[in-house]
Parts: structure tokens; sequence; C-alpha cells
């Protein structure tokens, strides 16, 4: 399981950038195997292969450039763990677990 970390902006579009992030993680959404979770400052997506990580990035990419951005930013951070299958509630799960045990 791939759990990656996504951040896209158009460039030059203004400040406020949120019509484009909803489009994107929209068409991100239909993209079957991925699951999409926003957060405020990018999106966290979970996929088994890197080939559907980076479709969703792709298409990102088209859905901006389709809204007429003419330049765009983006980042990703990939975690593919390979010893065993780990989702993103799992990691979400083990740090409330560490946090009520206050030490």
């Amino acid at each position: 399981m791939l759990v990656a970390e996504f951040s896209i902006h158009p460039i030059g579009m203004g400040t406020s950038v949120g019509r484009y992030v909803k489009a994107a993680v929209r068409a991100m959404s239909r993209i079957p195997g991925l699951t999409v979770n926003v957060t405020p400052m990018s999106s966290v997506m979970e996929a088994e292969s890197i080939r559907t990580i980076l479709e969703a990035v792709e298409v990102s990419h088209l859905v901006l450039r389709s809204m007429g951005a003419k330049r765009i930013s983006s980042g990703l951070r990939i975690d593919e763990r390979l010893d065993k299958r780990r989702m993103m509630s799992d990691k979400i799960r083990g740090l409330k677990r560490l946090r009520s045990r206050k030490s």
C-alpha cells in the first residue's frame, strides 16, 4: 500500500485557489483504487500501485490546464512500505495510541 502527500497550485490565478483544488480533488476521486483525504495544506492519497498515484497527479494537472492555468506547481511525497501492508487509517490509529500514552 502506498500513501502519498500531494499538493497542487495554479500560479498567477489569484490568491484564492479553492475552486482549482476542488476540481482536482473531484477528478482524483474518480480514479478506481484511489482514496483521497483532503487536509488544509495538501491531499493525502492511498493506492495499491504507484501508477495510480501518478495518474492522480497527471489528472490534476490536466484539470488545472483545462481551467486556464498557465503555470502549475505541484509537490509529491510517497511512502511505500514493503514489509507489511499499512493503510492511512493504521497510521492515524497508531499516532492516537501513542498520544494517549502520555509519558
